[in-house]
């Protein structure tokens, strides 16, 4: 008896010793990543600046092609907005609306997730001796719960590995010269 009392006694120290590390844990995940492209940032930014676009070099399209999604706003730019719904995990349901669009060298959306929250994202352009620089950045405030700021911990994991990959599929559109002429 003794010894599932020293257990019990041990576990609950563990956890809360994980509760405590979990609430000094940052409020708010930063996830950045970027690449080079072969081609103006006028090019670059005609594609990324629609979302329209999204999907030809959206990660999350192969993991749910099946998906709904609905566009609303202009084709471009401000106001520009896209919601989806999928089944799948880690495609899920939302929407995503550009709130600022700088051309050649900014476009910033806002993310709705429903339950799972809301955060920023950016793809910013930068000129590089003939080429772009795109970083692309994803910024969310997280609950105050331990669960989700461990969660906002491990995200430049869990995320950055799908925005190298988008990132990877942009640089191969744009480069491919399959670009539209009115970016459309």
């Amino acid at each position: 008896m003794k010894f599932l009392r020293t257990i019990l006694v041990g576990a609950l120290v563990v956890l809360a010793v994980l509760f405590a590390i979990g609430l000094t844990l940052p409020e708010s995940a930063h996830v950045e990543r970027s690449t080079t492209i072969d081609a103006s940032p006028e090019q670059v930014f005609a594609v990324v600046n629609s979302l329209r676009r999204f999907n030809e070099w959206s990660p999350w399209f192969d993991m749910d092609p099946n998906a709904k999604y609905r566009y609303s706003g202009p084709e471009a730019g401000v106001g520009a907005r896209a919601e989806w719904s999928s089944e799948e995990p880690g495609v899920d349901s939302g929407s995503q609306e550009i709130i600022a669009s700088e051309p050649p060298r900014l476009v910033r959306t806002s993310l709705d997730f429903g339950d799972q929250g809301s955060a920023t994202a950016e793809l910013r352009l930068q000129p590089v001796n003939g080429s772009t620089r795109v970083t692309w950045a994803f910024d969310t405030v997280l609950d105050a719960s331990p669960v989700d700021r461990y969660f906002g911990f491990f995200l430049d994991a869990i995320l950055g590995p799908t925005y190298e990959d988008g990132l990877a599929r942009l640089k191969a559109l744009v480069e491919s010269g399959a670009l539209v002429e009115d970016g459309f």
